[in-house]
């Protein structure tokens, strides 16, 4: 028997909305409509799903898609042990039983073969079949299934089939803007404002450069490790440096200018 309990999520997480976000997830959950996120990397939408499983005191089941996943990492596989053979349910197979939120991040790092799987879970079906097992799992009434990617990093092999994408209502997340996401970083470091404003106006710069060196701007979870360290007791620029230079490019000139910057907004 599955401990539902351990899905739940006791405290609330932080998220602070930056529209109708919450109340356009409610009403698709009252619906049960799977939604899809869409948005740049560390931008909020991991954190947005937790705050909604707790608001809604639903169990969440996440799984991290990566391009080694097959489908029985999602719905199951046969084990053995000393008894012989038993079931063991994937995580898409465990949320549909128990009536969780299955949140799939990065669908589109998984093979698209593989994400298949969840079509009958996505539309009146609301069922999963276990071909391996011989068994249809029909969905509990509370069952959602939620996905996220990021369409302007992936590329064209790796997107979303139509076919997988006319399945789901979406939201689209963006970083938030400067005042907004000054007071998240104060909020979740217990930073002082004045260093979460500096540290928004570096991401700024780096965010300009996508495209032009930059595959990806500075996130406001690497703004977050960097107040982070600042609070800690590390110098801003080293801060700066460790967690938003480093990370994202070995490029010499990106760095140069990223590291100008720092300089510019900490000296």
């Amino acid at each position: 028997m599955t401990n539902i309990e351990q899905y739940h999520i006791s405290k609330a997480p932080y998220y602070k909305a930056q529209a109708d976000e919450v109340d356009l997830y409610q009403a698709a959950y009252d619906e049960r409509l799977p939604v899809m996120l869409k948005g740049p990397t560390g931008c909020g939408k991991s954190r947005f799903v937790e705050y909604m499983a707790w608001k809604l005191n639903k169990p969440l089941i996440t799984m991290a898609c990566n391009e080694d996943m097959t489908a029985s990492d999602l719905v199951g596989r046969y084990l053995l042990d000393a008894n012989g053979t038993r079931w063991l349910d994937g995580p898409l197979t465990t949320a549909a039983r128990i009536g969780a939120i299955c949140y799939l991040d990065e669908i589109v790092e998984a093979r698209q073969d593989t994400t298949v799987v969840i079509h009958p879970l996505t539309d009146h079906r609301r069922s999963l079949p276990l071909d391996k097992k011989g068994e249809l799992v029909v969905a509990h009434p509370d069952f959602q299934l939620v996905i996220s990617y990021n369409p302007g990093y992936q590329s064209l092999m790796k997107d979303l089939k139509q076919s997988t994408k006319q399945r789901f209502s979406a939201l689209i997340f963006d970083y938030p803007t400067a005042e907004l996401e000054a007071e998240i970083i104060a909020k979740e470091t217990d930073s002082s404002l004045d260093i979460a404003k500096k540290l928004v106006k570096i991401g700024e710069t780096a965010r300009n450069l996508k495209g032009h060196g930059l595959d990806e701007g500075i996130s406001t979870r690497l703004l977050v490790y960097a107040a982070r360290l600042i609070k800690r007791g590390i110098a801003p620029i080293a801060a700066c440096r460790m967690s938003l230079v480093n990370p994202i490019t070995d490029d010499v000139d990106i760095r140069s200018t990223l590291n100008h910057a720092i300089t510019a907004v900490f000296a």
